[in-house]
């Protein structure tokens, strides 16, 4: 669990970096001659379109083991 964990919060933290610059280049480069409701929706979905892939991973990332699962006596912090 715990090299799940790490290989999650990389991945994570990748997608975040990735994901913010591709929206900050996308709102940039075709919404500055748009109006202003457009650009407070495009922002309002971009600023929250990363949090259903987020919880995903972080869903994956604090599944247990298999083994984890069959052995009652391992405690998972």
């Amino acid at each position: 669990m715990r090299t799940r964990k790490f290989f999650g919060t990389i991945g994570l933290l990748l997608f975040l970096a990735i994901y913010s610059l591709v929206a900050m280049a996308i709102g940039v480069g075709i919404l500055p001659d748009a109006n202003g409701l457009a650009q407070l929706l495009y922002y309002a979905v971009a600023g929250l379109a990363w949090v259903p892939p987020a919880g995903l991973l972080i869903r994956w990332m604090s599944r247990p083991d298999p083994d984890e699962i069959s052995d009652p006596q391992v405690r998972t912090n």
